[in-house]
């Protein structure tokens, strides 16, 4: 089917800003409007604007930022992408994430090569029109474009995004632009009632910018009432029926779209923009959402990784699970286990119960002798594995140590002998910046036929999203090879290994990319659907005998 042309004087941007607190939830309202004007039959794209001064999080702490989301097109980008790309169920790009950071250092390097012809560098205009200028990128190719701002209203660093926003309101008029505002209402416990006032200083707070919310969508911990509502409406100048309340979902994120168009908040947006309203389509959506929410099923998996205290460094890999659960009509009982408190004195009493083991990816050598410990238990007992990026290494690693024969087995990451099965690509040794240096993005794969890995994807040619330095060094192929480990996936000039996997086992399979990075809601992805689906296949087995 051709594209559809849209005239770019047609395009619709939607601002999304936050107030009050953080972590209210911006990031899935973004992804859940996208959704529903998705459904609609209108194209969307959703772009994040973070204050920070980083150029990207590719540096950043796990524990701090959470994982970092990288595009086919190789951008380090904040998570809150992960969410774009599995609600809307397309691939987003470098385009689709601004920091802060790059804004800047894209004005200072102009400034240097003498492109502002002497004049004054400064926050207005300079700064902004960059803001602006990354705003309109689509400009023309969809229409509608919604921009997530980072932080909350009242922050420092956010403010010449919200400058930008109070221009482009400006300069294309309420017919193309609309500001939606995420706030947060309480409710006082001990006084029995829900208290506006928050909401009330944080619209004031974003007034003063020059920004007026033409809809607000207000986080709470029950259904509000229609007085609280209107008193809301009155004290923040916004329409009754476009204060939009946001209770929290019983059970799952991907339930919020189905809150929004029972409110009819696709409807209301585009009637304030003066456009046609199509029917909704969310039938699909439904049946998605019921099977995660009432499944037949039940399976206990463990995530052995080392940034376990904060869930968000597993982001992507938590919510391919409940794809795939989802998929598999069941619910997936998701363990997360610190692997620097394993060892094998005490692995089976960690692992006791676990039906699949999923050994995570990760940077620098804490934990990874319980990482190799929990494979070297989950090999020999038969629990079905699962290996991304260091997670696929560690296998390697104790394959060659306690198969192979290789004591001394390594990664150069950890210690540099003469066993370093895994190894610096030749490339990557010259590097000393390190920021968005590794071997980032989409690359092609070949997998092997009548191998687990083909049994999943069902072709031979595939392409994953990657975010590493370290190989397999080819050097030990032979010998890992001929003790029964399969080479199942490699680049196309066959220089690099992307899958190995293990004869004789229910299910064992590393991948030396990040599969996660393009499981989508509904389809979810190949390797994590069969690899649900092989733990209840065992389970099956196990209880029939």
């Amino acid at each position: 089917m051709p594209k559809k042309q849209i005239n770019s004087k047609s395009t619709k941007y939607i601002f999304i800003t936050g107030g009050v607190l953080s972590s209210l939830g911006k990031g899935i309202a973004s992804a859940s409007i996208s959704l529903i004007l998705k459904q609609m039959g209108f194209s969307v794209t959703i772009m994040k604007l973070d204050p920070y001064i980083n150029v990207d999080p590719g540096t950043m702490n796990p524990f701090q930022h959470g994982e970092v989301f990288v595009t086919d097109d190789g951008a380090e980008t904040d998570l809150d992408l992960g969410h774009y790309e599995r609600f809307l169920g397309h691939s987003l790009n470098k385009n689709n994430n601004h920091t802060t950071g790059q804004v800047y250092f894209e004005v200072i390097s102009k400034e240097r090569r003498g492109h502002y012809l002497g004049k004054t560098v400064q926050v207005i205009p300079h700064i902004t029109d960059e803001i602006k200028h990354r705003i309109k990128i689509f400009d023309g190719e969809y229409d509608f474009v919604l921009i997530e701002i980072g932080g909350t209203v009242g922050d420092i660093e956010s403010l010449p995004f919200l400058e930008s926003q109070r221009q482009m309101n400006l300069e294309l008029g309420y017919k193309r632009v609309l500001n939606i505002h995420l706030t947060y209402v309480p409710y006082i416990r001990s006084a029995g009632e829900v208290k506006t006032k928050p909401t009330q200083h944080s619209v004031k707070t974003l007034m003063e910018y020059g920004i007026k919310p033409d809809i607000l969508l207000c986080r709470s911990e029950s259904k509000l009432p229609k007085d609280v509502r209107q008193k809301i409406a009155l004290f923040c100048s916004v329409e009754e029926n476009s204060v939009i309340e946001v209770p929290d979902v019983d059970h799952t994120i991907y339930e919020v779209p189905i809150a929004f168009a029972k409110r009819e908040l696709a409807n209301i947006i585009l009637g304030k923009l003066g456009m046609p309203i199509p029917s909704l389509e969310l039938e699909t959506w439904i049946k998605f959402v019921n099977r995660i929410k009432y499944p037949k099923n039940e399976v206990k998996i463990a995530l052995v990784g080392k940034y376990t205290k904060y869930r968000d460094s597993y982001k992507s890999i938590i919510e391919a699970f409940i794809h795939a659960g989802s998929i598999n009509n069941a619910k997936i009982n998701l363990e997360l286990i610190n692997s620097e408190n394993l060892n094998e004195d005490n692995i089976e009493e960690m692992l006791a119960g676990v039906e699949g083991v999923l050994v995570g990816p990760g940077f620098g050598n804490r934990g990874i002798e319980g990482k190799i410990a929990a494979i070297k238990y989950i090999r020999e007992n038969n629990i079905p594995f699962f290996g991304i990026c260091l997670g696929m290494q560690c296998a390697v690693i104790e394959f060659a140590r306690n198969v192979c024969g290789l004591p001394n087995a390594n990664s150069s990451e950890f210690e540099k002998n003469d066993f370093n099965v895994i190894d610096l690509m030749d490339e990557q040794k010259k590097i000393k910046d390190k920021g968005g240096t590794m071997r980032l993005g989409a690359y092609p794969c070949k997998i092997k036929t009548e191998t687990k890995a083909f049994e999943a994807y069902k072709e031979e040619n595939i392409s994953e999203r990657h975010r590493h330095r370290y190989e397999l060094n080819n050097s030990f192929r032979d010998v890992l090879e001929s003790k029964g480990m399969i080479l199942s996936g490699l680049s196309p000039d066959e220089k690099l290994v992307e899958i190995v996997e293990l004869k004789d086992h229910p299910w064992f399979v590393g991948v030396q990319f990040h599969p996660e990075l393009k499981s989508r809601a509904v389809t979810g992805h190949p390797l994590f659907i069969n690899f649900i689906k092989a733990v209840l296949n065992k389970k099956k087995i196990e209880h029939k005998d």
